[in-house]
């Protein structure tokens, strides 16, 4: 008789009641049409939550939706966050851009993921993206939500997806990371203030010096998109 530890070691996994659910409701099914991981060849693998990360994006880019060029990006990363560019008219051609500017359009649409935080760029013999380094898009999307660039039901709708994924983890701990550096800067300003000279005239505290990462969102959001 089985324990219950081997009778949960038994549990079906998600791509086994998947296949299993395959013999039922397609059995025979010709192979060469369908498409597996494990079997088939060219492949990456990307974040679950990046249908509604692209929604929120294409809202919050008035006009110029640059959703799908990030899906392009991870679509051709090499299952690494670093992506070495060095045909940009590739790239804009995947993402769907044509005409005389197509790699002018594709850099706006680059321009605004650099700016929403879901892109880190550098530049190269190929131009301003020459090495693109792809962000977590679970925690760019927390940092849009943070200064009020996601609908709420958008919102809502990733939060549940990401929790059926397992990712909301990584948003517990951005915010963890966020609340140690607001403290950190808190800190650093009173110390500087307990420095100062008794005479001296109110001077303009020094900036605090953070990495070259995505800035900490203000907290709480105010402000809701439309």
């Amino acid at each position: 008789m089985a324990t219950g530890k081997q009778a949960r070691a038994k549990r079906l996994s998600m791509s086994e009641r998947a296949e299993q659910q395959l013999e039922l409701h397609f059995p025979n099914y010709e192979k060469r049409w369908l498409w597996k991981r494990k079997v088939n060849d060219g492949y990456t693998t990307v974040p679950r939550t990046l249908p509604l990360v692209m929604q929120a994006i294409d809202a919050a880019s008035k006009g110029h939706p640059a959703g799908h060029t990030l899906f392009c990006l991870w679509a051709r990363s090499p299952d690494h966050p670093l992506l070495v560019i060095e045909n940009p008219s590739t790239f804009a051609a995947d993402a769907g851009f044509s005409g005389e500017r197509i790699v002018d359009t594709w850099r706006r649409r680059m321009k605004r993921l650099q700016e929403l935080h879901f892109i880190d760029v550098k530049k190269g013999d190929a131009g301003d993206f020459n090495y693109v380094l792809l962000l977590n898009p679970n925690v760019a999307m927390e940092h849009m939500h943070q200064q009020g660039l996601v609908q709420t039901n958008l919102y809502s709708r990733f939060l549940i997806r990401a929790t059926d994924v397992g990712a909301y983890s990584e948003i517990d701990d951005i915010q963890a990371y966020w609340d140690l550096l607001r403290e950190k800067a808190e800190d650093t300003k009173k110390d500087a203030a307990k420095k100062r000279p008794a005479k001296q005239t109110t001077p303009q505290s020094k900036a605090v010096i953070m990495p070259a990462q995505p800035p900490i969102p203000v907290r709480p959001a105010t402000q809701e998109v439309p």
